[in-house]
């Protein structure tokens, strides 16, 4: 079990995580529609994840969902790193009625994101462009490249909830072990 907090003027964050899990979650961010993508990412990802979240929601939801990105990534990086005997690269389209988006990832040990998706406006009350910025601190907290990419769809809860499942799908893909693959890199070392 992994455990990292943070601690600002902002937020107080405890994050708890077995990456090999069952995909069992107790999430309280304070953010409702943000809860929901995580409890959806730890199930795919067959994570157990453990979020709890104190923040300024009273001025708005950025600090939560920004800095549960860096935690999450912080605690993936400790459970992940360094890379042995493990796929490496995971890949997942997800589709949520008409909604589809990809994800390809590589556990690289460098930090990148490629964020093809719609922006903009709301999904309840949550500002839909916080979702860039929690992809964002989480890639580049962990580290890891990451490609999310938009394929079709209208719906802003499915588009956001097939995103989250793409990564976790992707990320379990990613971990898999495989005994054969030593260090997955021709340099020897990620």
């Amino acid at each position: 079990m992994i455990e990292k907090e943070r601690i600002t003027k902002e937020t107080e964050i405890q994050v708890k995580l077995e990456l090999y899990g069952s995909g069992n979650a107790n999430i309280n961010t304070g953010v409702g529609f943000f809860d929901h993508m995580l409890e959806a990412f730890a199930k795919h990802a067959h994570i157990d994840l453990e979020i709890y979240c104190k923040g300024d929601t009273h001025i708005d939801d950025h600090h939560s969902v920004e800095d549960v990105g860096i935690v999450l990534g912080q605690a993936l990086k400790e459970a992940i790193y360094p890379v042995a005997q493990i796929e490496r690269f995971g890949n997942a389209t997800v589709v949520m009625d008409e909604a589809s988006v990809t994800c390809d990832i590589d556990l690289s040990n460098r930090a990148f994101l490629v964020f093809e998706m719609p922006i903009g406006g709301k999904v309840g009350n949550f500002d839909v462009e916080l979702v860039e910025e929690f992809f964002r601190a989480f890639a580049f907290n962990l580290p890891l490249t990451l490609h999310l990419i938009y394929n079709r769809g209208r719906n802003k809860h499915h588009i956001i909830e097939a995103a989250f499942k793409a990564l976790a799908v992707a990320l379990r893909r990613a971990v898999t072990k495989n005994e054969n693959a030593g260090i997955p890199s021709t340099k020897g070392v990620l």
